[in-house]
């Protein structure tokens, strides 16, 4: 199972319910859209054992402190990935979103900066994700997004 978030903004109470997700719901993979904005939110998603992958939010003023803290696992966005045979590409800003979603080079693309939820599967079989934020700060809504890779399911859980 994969546990995608973005926009998480500091929000320590949220991250503390992320963590709990994380070790509730067997995660193998987290993949984080940006907008972490400071490096102490990293413990609650870096976990030994399970990958972690990141980009860089535009709200995210410590790029360095991310960038060392994390291992050099959070890296300026657009980001392409190949996982298990999956390929997925990750932004924050959605500026590529309508080219990477009609390009069919993709299993997955994942976003965020909308802090939106968006669910859906093209005709070319892409799925795109935003899981909405995970911070609560602007909607009033914390969410994450669970996804199983393999039926290509997505389900988005409010924290």
């Amino acid at each position: 199972m994969w546990l995608l978030i973005s926009d998480t903004h500091d929000n320590m109470h949220k991250m503390k319910e992320i963590e709990k997700i994380i070790e509730r719901e067997n995660i193998t993979a987290i993949f984080h859209c940006g907008d972490f904005v400071a490096p102490f939110v990293l413990p609650y998603i870096l976990k030994e054992g399970i990958d972690f992958y990141g980009v860089f939010g535009n709200n995210d003023g410590e790029k360095l402190l991310l960038s060392e803290r994390s291992s050099k696992k959070i890296l300026p966005g657009p980001r392409e990935l190949k996982i298990n045979g999956y390929r997925i590409l990750m932004m924050h800003e959605p500026y590529s979103l309508n080219a990477a979603e009609k390009s069919g080079l993709y299993d997955f693309v994942f976003f965020g900066h909308t802090h939106e939820i968006v669910s859906r599967k093209n005709e070319n079989g892409t799925i795109i994700v935003n899981p909405g934020e995970g911070s609560g700060w602007l909607t009033g809504r914390a969410t994450v997004a669970l996804i199983d890779p393999v039926d290509k399911e997505v389900n988005i859980m409010k924290i």
